[in-house]
């Protein structure tokens, strides 16, 4: 098959396009035929090798966690799903940048999202969903989400209007419109949030979701007033000092069926800035690098 490596870690210049071994489902996996496949900071952090003692992995890799595809192997025990179905979903922390790969968790796609639509929703629709279900009920809660202009703070905050919450999200000026677009009424991150926040929220501030570890964790505490109404999905050191909920992306099946839901009733489109092609792989790596991703960046196989 074709696929994407790296053969060290490195910069973007390691990725290169080449022949690689097809692989094979095991127990409880699908094959899928990849048409378009997600691109995430972890992809980056674990190619440079900055996440190389938390996520080592074998070289040469595959990059990229998410894909949308349609099934061509299933391995022993899979049931529920056929050869020729159209599925989204996860597999290993890399192996999805090529033609074949093989999920672990998948759904699936809802006929509403595109192919680029849905291979954006994997990684951000279940992470957005472990950190709001760590929550707990949001139906007429008001939901302070950090970071809400991202692959994952844009699908929590669509998720959570769906479930029935008043949204505020913060993000930068230029990306206000788009959180508009979401359902969210927006306002700017940093200092004087708790201002602006008393000002858009008199009634105050139920629940707060990080999505991007930009050092407010304390700040949302005091913003809520328990810690235990706080989740964040990237601020692991700080939320096990300040006893945040912590909330990790799981291969979960299960979330993937509730974000394909949501999707099928119009409710979750999982936005997508830009799309490359397999060919400008280290582009899209290094734009993503960049951060202020607005949504998510696929690549199409």
């Amino acid at each position: 098959m074709r696929a994407v490596r790296y053969h060290e870690y490195g910069g973007v210049e390691t990725l290169v396009v080449e022949q690689a071994p097809d692989p094979h489902p095991g127990p409880g996996e699908i094959r899928v035929r990849v048409a378009a496949a997600g691109v995430n900071p972890v992809d980056w952090k674990v190619r440079s090798g900055a996440a190389r003692e938390v996520l080592p992995v074998g070289l040469p890799a595959i990059p990229g966690r998410d894909a949308v595809g349609v099934v061509d192997e299933t391995g022993e025990g899979v049931r529920g799903v056929s050869v020729g179905d159209r599925v989204f979903g996860l597999g290993g922390v890399t192996g999805a940048t090529a033609e074949l790969a093989v999920f672990s968790a998948w759904a699936h796609a809802p006929t509403t999202w595109t192919d680029e639509e849905a291979a954006g929703a994997g990684l951000a629709s279940v992470t957005a969903l472990g950190g709001l279900k760590a929550l707990g009920p949001l139906q007429g809660r008001t939901l302070l989400v950090e970071g809400a202009s991202g692959g994952v703070g844009s699908a929590a905050v669509e998720i959570a209007v769906a479930q029935g919450a008043t949204v505020i999200g913060t993000a930068s000026e230029r990306n206000h419109a788009f959180l508009t677009s979401l359902g969210a009424v927006p306002t700017t991150y940093g200092a004087g949030l708790a201002e602006r926040l008393a000002a858009l929220a008199p009634g105050g501030v139920d629940l707060a979701l990080d999505t991007v570890a930009s050092g407010s964790l304390a700040d949302l505490v005091a913003i809520v007033g328990d810690p235990a109404r706080v989740s964040t999905v990237a601020d692991h050191t700080n939320a096990q000092l300040l006893g945040v909920h912590v909330a990790n992306a799981v291969n979960d099946s299960a979330l993937l069926a509730e974000a394909a839901e949501l999707g099928r009733q119009g409710r979750y489109m999982p936005r997508i800035e830009r799309t490359y092609p397999l060919d400008r792989i280290a582009e899209a790596h290094a734009y993503s690098e960049r951060g202020h991703v607005r949504g998510k960046i696929v690549v199409r196989v």
